[in-house]
């Protein structure tokens, strides 16, 4: 089943964790490889350092139920700093996801809910504010 879906992934220090992720698996159930995007990209250089924050993927199939799981599982290093942000094709904005506890949960965002969607491997957030065209 075809199915978009965007991840990012906030986290300080956390190069070594990440770096498996960014190489295909075929042990993992899901197999697009994260990108880094190291810091030069907001500072606007022309060269990258060594630290990275942020990595991104785009899922173009319903196969990566197991994300969550396994970034959860994740020996962080600052697991305080790690922010999981997700985007389902149908939703409206990213839902973002924390640390709580040695959990992944998500945050409620204002203005939104989630609703569940069996085509979806989170469920699809809506905006309550927006305004239909």
């Amino acid at each position: 089943m075809s199915r978009f879906a965007e991840v990012v992934v906030l986290a300080r220090q956390a190069e070594e964790v990440m770096e498996p992720l960014t190489r295909p698996d075929e042990n993992r159930d899901w197999h697009q490889c994260f990108t880094r995007v190291d810091d030069h990209v907001f500072a606007g250089l022309g060269t990258s350092s060594e630290e990275c924050y942020a990595w991104v993927v785009q899922f173009i199939r319903h196969n990566w139920s197991g994300l969550l799981g396994h970034l959860e599982s994740l020996a962080w290093p600052q697991p305080t700093s790690v922010q999981v942000l997700v985007r389902d094709e149908d939703d409206d904005c990213f839902g973002l996801w924390m640390i709580h506890d040695g959990k992944l949960v998500e945050v409620t965002l204002p203005r939104t809910v989630r609703e569940p969607f069996s085509a979806s491997v989170t469920g699809v957030l809506t905006r309550t504010d927006r305004t239909l065209p």
